[in-house]
């Protein structure tokens, strides 16, 4: 695999660079800065990103069909007007919570928005324990809980034939599947399909490509894995030259280059002197596959 290039292209340090999503209408890159607490857009034509400050952490970003963009505020689903800047509340969940916020979420190819929640954290990955819970905004804006006990409701996707929902709770070292329904948006039959090795460390984002193989970033891990969801077998390993990769997703003309956000929060002067990258957008060229399209909320 020598051809694998990896390259830094947005370098405005994130502390927590999170849910890259392609958007095909803008030919740009979105993505969400947790604590920095701002949605960016970065160009590949102006190799420069745009960025929306918001009130609160931003956890995800997602395309919406009738234009602009879906967001996870706190513990809110929001509507994001991105020229006017316009941030305007759908929902909120967790209202007996005080010390929750949304995490990852991503859309089903039914038009969904799943995102899941989790305590605020101490520091990196330390928080109290099962507190989050997943979660679905349908079309209608209604929402439907699936599950509590939570620790860090994590990466998400569906299989190509839609019938496996995969799922990560980061504190699990696991990466999930459950049986899918589409037509219901109904999840079940939760089974582990891969355990992480040490030091592969803890599972964040992850993404699907055209050939049904799951790529899930590692944070602390400085790596992307790519896993057979079929057989439970890593098929590849790419290491960045940071730690704390977050999450990933294909890009690009046609899907085939892959979008790696990482992380700053947690790191001494120390280690950032020896990572200057951390928090930075990489984009990885030449894996030999492409990835599936985001799929925009329907709602």
């Amino acid at each position: 695999m020598s051809s694998v290039s990896i390259e830094c292209v947005a370098r405005e340090g994130c502390r927590i660079g999170e849910s890259p999503v392609w958007d095909e209408r803008e030919g740009a890159l979105l993505y969400v800065d947790i604590t920095g607490r701002k949605v960016c857009r970065w160009s590949p034509v102006t190799r420069q990103a745009q960025a929306i400050a918001l009130d609160a952490p931003v956890s995800s970003v997602a395309l919406r069909q009738s234009g602009d963009y879906v967001i996870t505020l706190g513990t809110r689903f929001a509507a994001l007007k991105w020229k006017e800047e316009l941030v305007t509340t759908i929902t909120q969940v967790d209202k007996d919570k005080a010390n929750t916020r949304f995490n990852d979420g991503k859309v089903d190819p039914a038009g969904r928005y799943f995102a899941g929640t989790m305590a605020e954290e101490i520091r990196p990955a330390v928080l109290e324990r099962r507190q989050g819970s997943l979660y679905t905004l349908f079309p209608d804006l209604s929402v439907v809980k699936h599950f509590d006990q939570v620790d860090i409701s994590n990466g998400l996707d569906w299989s190509l034939d839609h019938r496996t929902f995969f799922y990560i709770d980061s504190l699990s070292y696991s990466v999930d599947a459950f049986d899918y329904d589409l037509q219901t948006g109904k999840i079940g039959n939760r089974r582990s399909i891969y355990k992480l090795e040490k030091e592969e460390s803890i599972p964040d984002g992850m993404c699907i490509d055209t050939q049904g193989k799951l790529w899930v970033a590692c944070y602390d891990g400085g790596r992307v894995i790519r896993l057979d969801p079929e057989t439970g077998k890593r098929l590849q390993t790419v290491k960045l030259p940071i730690d704390k990769t977050t999450s990933c997703c294909f890009g690009g003309k046609d899907y085939s280059e892959m979008f790696v956000t990482s992380a700053s929060d947690g790191m001494d002067k120390e280690w950032l002197s020896r990572q200057p990258q951390a928090g930075g957008i990489f984009k990885i060229t030449g894996l030999g596959v492409k990835g599936v399209p985001p799929y925009p909320f329907a709602g």
